[in-house]
């Protein structure tokens, strides 16, 4: 029990565990079972490696499309609510994908999947925005962040040992059913803020008048506030751009490079804990010295490992290369867990951030929509190499955006 809350309550940093790490660390493990084997599950199914990467560029469509009305979902029927129908609508997804046999299904699959990340994902940000004192801002969204990263590094685990024991990759989607089922029961037993943060009632729920407001208000804030999504909006879309890149990158370059499914889940799975271990170490500095000495780092981070990945295919020791770059990256991406989100925070309004966490979210994950998409399109008329060779490019290009537009002191006690 620390400082003070939004109500002048104690603040408890176990509210934000049982409310929204508990939740997404079970939500995320799922998806970290999936990924790293869904390009082969695409191979499966007749898939070509560019088309393999279409369908991982599909969760990411998804999460585009669900950005849009994720703000309004927020709104009407609160944060809990959004969290436990997008667990539902991920249900669906994983059995639409579990019973692809072509790969347009196995993509439908992904994208329904990518929709209920985003609306999960925003309930957990909107709530962490609402409710936790700015002082502990940085740290309580690289904790939602770090369990992210966690998840991802679990998840690839019990995906190789599942494969390994029962011989059938599509175990995946059974391990993402059960993580959704758990899911759900730790956010109806745990996942009132309102119970969980101390306040004596809970927030009446908008009406529809008021939701047709905030409907309005989403597409007005992209209008209104473009000064700051077409500068850093874009910067951080381009490093939104870079940290979903690996999850479509990593898995076609082992398959490119001829690892099996087993392998390459064991080594995403041990970039995992480099990933995890930094979390704490990023919040903790943005907290304390400001946003910009910490997202300029990851950026730059990001950018040079895709570089150094990029000369590395036809090397002799490509494996031994690319297990060390994953682990690079990791390190990167781990230093940066919940820079973007608590970047989004610090420029939303202190009442009502979900139209603007919306058109953030929104911006940004056109990056992670558009990039996979650019790396299946490189891949299928270039090379792997030269697309990852241009996302290192988009890392340079992102730290010089961050380092002119970020306000020196945003965010510094």
């Amino acid at each position: 029990m620390t400082g003070g809350g939004p109500d002048g309550r104690p603040f408890r940093w176990s509210a934000v565990v049982l409310v929204a790490v508990l939740p997404t660390l079970l939500f995320s493990i799922g998806q970290g079972a999936i990924l790293p084997v869904l390009p082969a599950i695409a191979g499966s199914v007749g898939a070509t490696l560019a088309v393999a990467g279409l369908i991982g560029a599909a969760l990411m469509i998804g999460e585009l499309i669900g950005d849009i009305p994720s703000g309004v979902v927020v709104a009407k029927i609160g944060e809990r609510n959004a969290m436990l129908g997008a667990t539902a609508l991920a249900v669906v997804g994983t059995v639409i994908a579990m019973a692809a046999t072509e790969p347009i299904v196995l993509g439908f699959g992904g994208l329904g999947l990518g929709i209920a990340t985003a609306t999960f994902a925003l309930g957990g940000h909107a709530m962490l925005t609402t409710f936790v004192p700015i002082r502990y801002r940085a740290r309580s969204m690289s904790a939602l962040g770090g369990t992210l990263r966690f998840g991802w590094f679990v998840g690839p685990f019990l995906a190789a040992g599942a494969i390994e024991l029962t011989g059938w990759t599509g175990v995946v989607f059974v391990i993402q059913l059960v993580a959704c089922a758990l899911t759900v029961l730790a956010l109806l037993v745990f996942g009132s803020p309102e119970k969980a943060f101390g306040l004596r009632e809970p927030v009446p729920a908008t009406g529809a008048v008021e939701v047709r407001t905030e409907a309005l208000g989403l597409v007005a804030t992209l209008r209104e506030r473009r000064d700051v999504l077409l500068t850093l909006g874009v910067g951080a879309m381009m490093m939104m751009g870079l940290r979903a890149s690996r999850a479509i990158v990593l898995p076609l370059w082992a398959v490119s490079i001829g690892l099996d499914e087993t392998a390459t889940s064991l080594i995403v799975g041990l970039a995992g804990l480099f990933d995890f271990s930094l979390f704490l170490a990023g919040g903790w500095a943005m907290d304390r010295f400001g946003r910009m000495r910490t997202i300029i780092p990851a950026a730059l981070g990001l950018g040079a490992g895709h570089l150094i990945l990029a000369f590395t295919h036809d090397l002799p020791a490509a494996v031994a290369w690319f297990t060390a770059v994953t682990m690079f990256l990791s390190i990167a991406n781990g230093f940066s867990a919940g820079m973007l989100m608590t970047l989004g925070s610090d420029l939303a309004g202190p009442r009502d951030p979900a139209p603007f966490l919306g058109a953030w979210r929104f911006t940004i994950d056109v990056g992670g929509a558009v990039t996979p998409l650019f790396v299946a399109g490189v891949t299928a008329v270039a090379s792997i190499s030269l697309a990852v060779g241009a996302l290192g490019m988009m890392g340079i290009v992102s730290a010089i955006i961050m380092r002119v537009f970020i306000p020196r002191k945003l965010g510094r006690r």
